[in-house]
């Protein structure tokens, strides 16, 4: 099990990078992940979702991804809450406070999972979450060490050298932790290493007089991680980007609970085009070729603050000025006439008015719809898959975005919406829809084949980094 220092140490990249080097090598390599806060989900082959960071890793053990590799899934929404993902379904949602008090009941659920995913596998990789420092939280912990112990697991300790203080983490960690779950460290990987490595030599001394861990391996800066499907939310600042000249630019406004915004990783992959993640308190470009409406975890909170932000307003002056708008699932919502919560399931309950710029109603309900799908736009394949809770009625579903009958398109062609993730990794699509926008347009990559590519480069990149047979021998010795 791999377990942090601190949040976004580089757990999932190096669970991925690990992963497809195992794979490699011929073992059959699962991930699992027992708890997860996330609204970047994926959809599985079995009906359920899990973290988009699980499915990536089980892109990378070139297996299918699962409901069980990832049983818990946290979605932060509207209200200080959190929908609840177990095994793949909704069973509910909860307070910070309120889930401490269920976590305890949900381990068994995470046991079975992970004893369904260690019957088909050689070697299983184990994701933490958050920090294993969290000693507040240790009381039915089901996501580090309270997990490590009920599966009887070794732990290997992720510290990230980047974000600076690193022997404090990781001398820290050691410290708080209980002496029975000290014995269950094996060792120590240091993250995002840049620079000449033997200057960091005296440290590892003074790491080792601290914890007697031992160093698995120093792993330097891995720049292509940018171009891996990010996990949080907290990536997008990285990306923000800035139109640059002689390309198609596209801005998506970036709202307090975006989900799913991996959609748009294909677009930031092409040269030509230039997406232009818009933060709080900046405007709508206006010379966007398009703007795009990402998915969100709480639509009408989302549509109160894009009100908030003035972005309404950009976005009717696009319109006028006659250029394209695209809603993905609740974007898609939001360009319609209303929004209708009468359960509160993402939020209060409630309703609100709409932009207005599609003729359409949305009434949010308790059943989520959960599907992969493969259809087509005007004959050109595209496949994704829907992730969504809820109905949408209204005359401008005569017109259906793909040709499945999903989404909606205004009369004058120019707001347009769908259900559909994913669908920018279609490179047909990708193609065809952007080309509507410039004549001539060629996209300028295959975009699933990169993605392997990038991992297939940072499993080599690990390899020359950490002892792969030796963590390979901890994992077999166990605790």
């Amino acid at each position: 099990m791999f377990q942090g220092t601190g949040s976004d140490v580089g757990k999932s990249l190096l669970v991925a990078g690990l992963a497809r080097a195992f794979a490699q090598s011929g073992l059959r390599v699962r991930p699992f992940k027992p708890q997860n806060m996330s609204n970047n989900a994926a959809v599985t082959a079995d009906g359920g979702e899990i973290g988009r960071a699980q499915a990536l890793q089980a892109r990378a053990c070139n297996v299918e991804p699962s409901s069980d590799m990832n049983p818990v899934l946290l979605k932060p929404q509207a209200g200080g809450e959190a929908q609840i993902v177990v095994r793949g379904q909704v069973v509910g949602k909860a307070s910070g406070r309120d889930y401490q008090a269920m976590k305890p009941g949900l381990l068994d659920a995470v046991l079975s999972s992970f004893a369904a995913i260690s019957r088909d596998a050689d070697l299983v990789l184990v994701e933490g979450a958050g920090s294993a420092s969290e000693v507040n939280l240790r009381a039915g912990d089901i996501a580090n060490m309270g997990f490590a112990e009920a599966a009887d697991l070794p732990v290997i300790l992720i510290g990230d050298i980047d974000r600076g203080g690193v022997i404090a983490s990781l001398i820290g960690t050691h410290a708080v932790l209980p002496p029975a779950e000290r014995r269950r460290l094996k060792g120590y990987l240091i993250n995002k290493f840049r620079g000449d490595q033997t200057l960091f030599e005296p440290a590892l001394e003074t790491i080792r007089q601290h914890t007697h861990l031992e160093c698995l391996g120093i792993v330097p800066w891995f720049g292509d991680a940018a171009l891996l499907p990010p996990e949080d939310s907290v990536a997008l600042a990285a990306r923000q980007g800035a139109a640059r000249a002689h390309t198609m630019v596209i801005a998506v406004p970036v709202l307090p609970h975006i989900a799913n915004f991996d959609d748009l990783d294909p677009l930031m992959a092409e040269d030509s085009v230039s997406v232009v993640m818009v933060q709080a308190g900046e405007p709508i470009p206006v010379e966007a070729d398009l703007i795009i409406l990402a998915g969100s975890k709480a639509t009408i909170a989302d549509l109160a603050a894009l009100r908030a932000q003035g972005w309404d307003i950009d976005l009717k002056a696009h319109w006028r000025r006659r250029r394209p708008i695209l809603g993905l699932c609740g974007g898609y919502q939001m360009l319609g006439r209303r929004i209708a919560d009468p359960d509160g399931i993402e939020g209060p309950a409630g309703s609100t008015e709409g932009l207005g710029l599609l003729e359409i109603d949305t009434v949010l309900a308790p059943t989520k719809h959960l599907a992969r799908i493969e259809t087509g736009f005007g004959g050109v394949p595209v496949s994704g898959y829907e992730m969504h809770m809820g109905e949408t009625t209204g005359v401008d579903r005569a017109r259906p975005f793909l040709d499945n009958g999903d989404g909606a398109v205004s009369g004058d062609g120019l707001i347009a919406g769908c259900y559909l993730h994913g669908i920018f990794a279609s490179d047909a699509f990708r193609t065809a829809y952007l080309g509507r926008l410039r004549s001539g347009f060629a996209s300028s990559v295959a975009y699933d084949r990169s993605i392997d590519l990038v991992l297939d480069r940072l499993a080599d990149h690990l390899r020359s980094a950490i002892d792969l047979d030796r963590l390979l021998k901890l994992a077999r010795a166990g605790c």
